[in-house]
C-alpha cells in the first residue's frame, strides 16, 4: 500500500490502497495526537465534515485535499513524506503513523528534475 501526504495537505492514495480500503468515496480525516496518528474512516459523502476521495493520476489513485484540517492539527511537512506502513484496522480505518514516514523517493526525484 502506498500513501503520501504533501505540503499543500494533499494525502494521495495508490489505487491498490484505495481498494483494500473498500473503495470509499468519502473519509473523515481523524488525529491522534498522543500516538501521532491520522485515521482515514470510510464515510457516505453527504456526512458532516466528509473529504470526497477525487481520481488522481491516470492509474486509479485518490486524492484527498484536506490543508485546512491538517495544519490546524499542526500537521505540515516540510516535504513529500511516505507513510512506510500504512494499515487497515479492525474498524475498517486507515492508520496513518506520523513517526514511521521517510520523505517520498517520487517527490524527492520530481524536485531534481525541475
Amino acid at each position: 500500500m502506498y500513501v503520501t501526504l504533501n505540503p499543500v495537505g494533499k494525502l494521495a492514495l495508490s489505487r491498490t490502497t484505495h481498494e483494500r480500503f473498500g473503495a470509499p468515496a468519502a473519509v473523515l480525516v481523524l488525529y491522534d495526537p498522543m500516538r501521532s496518528l491520522l485515521a482515514l474512516r470510510p464515510v457516505r459523502p453527504e456526512e458532516q465534515h466528509a473529504y470526497p476521495l477525487r481520481k488522481y493520476g491516470t492509474c486509479g489513485g485518490r486524492l484527498i485535499r484536506a490543508y485546512r484540517l491538517l495544519t490546524e492539527f499542526g500537521i505540515k511537512p516540510a516535504e513529500t513524506i511516505e507513510f512506510r506502513e500504512p494499515k487497515i484496522d479492525n474498524d475498517g480505518q486507515l492508520i496513518l503513523d506520523l513517526r514511521n514516514i521517510r520523505v517520498s523517493p517520487r517527490a524527492d526525484g520530481w524536485r531534481k528534475r525541475r
